[in-house]
């Protein structure tokens, strides 16, 4: 069977990746082709640029979960590694799209660049195709839902998270920002201070919102949801020169053991900056308010 295709990074899966993903669904659907997705294992830049590479939106795992969502009939995971950087995007071509996958019609977005140096493109794609009997269908960039005059991108999402805009965000991506980590040991002081929090230690790679409180949901393993407080920051209270964010989530009516479990935190409400307070009781009634904004905010 012959394949409508499309490839990318797919950092996010945000709505300008489902965009093109429909539009390859709705063409295999009318040419009884099934539908495919080609990404990478890891971002390129992390390969090709590691020391200017971006956060991550999603890891592999929801990046999956996500495009198995949208309906695809199947996603095809390229290993990208130094020699995959360097191939030659006619070479990449004729291996996965023509040889792999009897491409019939190659979806992709107006500005698409692959292989080396990102020297492959929407132009060179429709050579090829001349010569390996594929069509090649430019789709136009998603724009903003916004008032922001720009294409819906990863770099956007991105930029958004970085200032705290996570309603922002969720609207480019079409759902809240979701963060996953275990469940770690903390020092215990939200539970001293009658607010226990659950500490989740997120890899290095992924991207977060700028350091503030938040309101969203925490998914526990078992499915159980519960919405929570979200504490993301450096505690300046207590530390002086902390060297990276901890994600601290207060679960609203619930009191349990959450220690080695994996879990998701979506970010939805942006109650306030982080702060430094002068005292104990200073932290104890302003955790008050934040429990009672977010419990609010999540009616």
């Amino acid at each position: 069977m012959r394949s409508v295709v499309t490839i990318g990074a797919y950092d996010g899966v945000h709505r300008g990746h489902q965009a093109v993903i429909a539009q390859v669904k709705t063409t295999a659907e009318r040419l009884g082709c099934r539908s495919v997705v080609i990404t990478f294992d890891k971002h390129p830049a992390s390969v090709v640029r590691p020391e200017s590479a971006p956060k991550l939106l999603t890891d592999i795992d929801q990046k999956l979960e996500l495009l198995q969502q949208t309906g695809i009939d199947a996603t095809l995971v390229v290993k990208f590694n130094k020699e995959r950087s360097s191939e030659d995007p006619a070479e990449f071509v004729q291996r996965v799209l023509v040889d792999a996958l009897h491409a019939q019609v190659i979806v992709v977005g107006e500005d698409f660049h692959f292989g080396f140096r990102r020297s492959g493109n929407v132009a060179m794609l429709r050579e090829l195709g001349k010569q390996f009997d594929f069509e090649v269908v430019p789709v136009k960039l998603i724009q903003r839902p916004d008032e922001v005059e720009e294409p819906v991108s990863s770099t956007s999402i991105r930029r958004a998270l970085a200032g705290g805009q996570v309603e922002v965000a969720a609207n480019l991506l079409g759902r809240p920002f979701e963060a996953r980590g275990v469940v770690v040991t903390g020092d215990k002081r939200g539970r001293t201070l009658g607010f226990p929090t659950a500490n989740v230690e997120v890899p290095s790679a992924m991207c977060l919102p700028a350091d503030g409180v938040y309101a969203g949901h925490f998914t526990r393993e078992d499915g159980a949801v519960h919405a929570c407080a979200i504490n993301l920051g450096r505690r300046p209270t207590f530390f002086e020169h902390a060297d990276h964010s901890l994600l601290e989530a207060h679960l609203l009516d619930f009191d349990g053991d959450l220690y080695g479990e994996h879990v998701r935190v979506t970010f939805e409400h942006f109650l306030r900056s982080e702060r430094k307070f002068e005292g104990l009781e200073a932290i104890k009634s302003q955790l008050q308010l934040d429990v009672a904004a977010a419990r609010a905010s999540m009616k």
